[in-house]
């Protein structure tokens, strides 16, 4: 294949390309993202009449069909691989991004922006996450924040490249459209150029050359021995720790979804403007860029369900701060300061994943866990949408968050890493730092 030539000539190792080619559709995947929903609930609300709970409900929607799609992915990432995953996801995530210029009615509309994210959700979290861990073992973490990063790039600049063309046309429809085309001119050339599913593919290895005899840290040994192991799904799915971490990944998106997708609308609420509130989710990729590398090199330092259990303290701790959201500055500090733990949602798990179970069954083993994240992403997005048509008000949604947040944290500290004693003995379950 031609990415083996153009392997051969780059002066740094290859995986940090497959890092930009992945990290592409992590970006343009933010066109079916939360946020970018929430520019448009007020506008698509007061012109179509529709409530701010049937247009937050296509998130709801997409997150119980990914119960089946997101196993099924799983199964095509390691059957197919990731390129020709991706590759698919970006062609089709623009075509439906562009079609929801035409969803004049709620069916429509549903189809079009669910389409978008169950790509969002499951195609190209899955792949894009599987093929970065795939290439990186000992530097996983770091590979991951750099993924994070590319992805909180697509989280602040398509709703804030929304809001500017809804700003400047006074029109959301051509909002979307345009928002398609975007998505094939960024990503459709690096995922097709370059993308690899795993070194081995051109006679590489993850991380590059490395020294056999060089004394690797606590945390890159114990990466080696999951991949020594060489779980199968469903191995992994007789362990404590898998379901554990399902469940509380599915809590921390219950967070994420009911903040993100109302948040806009919640600061214009609050008297900010509309080109504030988008402004507003540009401070909050901002944090999430810088919360990406510090959660990432932590990755590679302190075990992974310590480091997911700070991200959920974090975040349920912030959450608390949108009620004394007042002013433009106050929405800019709380917003970078939720970014910044929001981060930790995007590298953390599939780290935490791979380094459970190693690389043998990752895209399965993901698939298994994103109906979880699908599930809370759901019940969030309504369940703020409830309150809110209920109450007129979202204040009662935040502490709700806070609550599920510090659980959260308690099942992860709680959560055993899994190891196998011998080839044919039952699986077991020991200490995350034990060896």
């Amino acid at each position: 294949m031609h990415q083996s030539k153009l392997a051969a000539r780059f002066p740094f190792f290859y995986g940090w390309t497959i890092v930009y080619a992945a990290g592409s559709s992590y970006l343009v995947r933010n066109a079916a993202a939360s946020l970018t929903l929430s520019v448009f609930i007020v506008p698509m609300s007061d012109e179509l009449g529709w409530s701010r709970t049937l247009i937050a409900g296509a998130a709801s929607a997409a997150g119980v069909a990914s119960l089946i799609v997101a196993p099924l992915t799983g199964w095509l990432v390691d059957r197919f691989g990731a390129r020709v995953l991706l590759l698919s996801s970006v062609l089709v995530l623009g075509f439906s991004t562009m079609s929801l210029r035409w969803a004049t009615v709620p069916i429509a509309f549903y189809l079009a922006y669910g389409i978008g994210r169950l790509i969002f959700n499951s195609f190209v979290n899955i792949a894009g996450s599987t093929v970065v861990n795939q290439w990186f073992v000992e530097r996983r973490g770091e590979a991951s924040s750099y993924l994070g990063v590319t992805h909180a790039v697509g989280m602040g600049g398509f709703p804030l490249f929304a809001q500017l063309l809804i700003n400047g046309t006074g029109d959301w429809k051509l909002a979307w459209f345009w928002m398609g085309i975007a998505v094939w001119v960024i990503a459709l050339v690096p995922v097709w150029l370059f993308l690899v599913n795993r070194p081995e593919d051109i006679g590489m290895e993850p991380d590059g050359v490395r020294n056999p005899n060089a004394v690797k840290s606590e945390t890159a040994t114990r990466r080696a021995e999951a991949d020594l192991e060489g779980w199968s799904v469903k191995e992994a799915m007789r362990t404590p720790a898998l379901w554990l971490l399902s469940f509380a990944g599915g809590m921390m998106f219950f967070v994420h979804s009911g903040t993100n997708v109302h948040q806009a609308a919640y600061l214009r609420d609050q008297g900010i403007s509309a080109t504030g509130a988008a402004s507003a989710i540009v401070v909050l990729a901002v944090g999430m860029a810088i919360g990406s590398i510090f959660w990432g090199r932590l990755l590679d330092r302190l075990p992974g369900r310590m480091v997911y259990a700070i991200v959920a303290v974090w975040l349920g701790v912030v959450t608390l701060g949108y009620l004394f959201v007042t002013n433009i500055g106050s929405a800019f500090i709380v917003a970078g300061l939720f970014g910044f733990g929001l981060a930790g949602l995007i590298v953390v798990p599939p780290v935490v994943m791979a380094d459970y179970f190693g690389r043998s069954s990752m895209g399965a083993v993901r698939g298994f866990t994103e109906p979880f994240v699908g599930i809370g992403q759901a019940l969030g997005a309504i369940g703020a949408g409830i309150i809110f048509d209920t109450t007129d008000s979202y204040t009662a949604a935040f502490p709700v968050f806070t609550v599920v947040a510090v659980i959260a944290a308690g099942i992860l500290m709680i959560t055993k890493i899994p190891t196998k004693s011998t080839p044919d003995a039952e699986v077991v379950a020991v200490d995350a730092v034990s060896e």
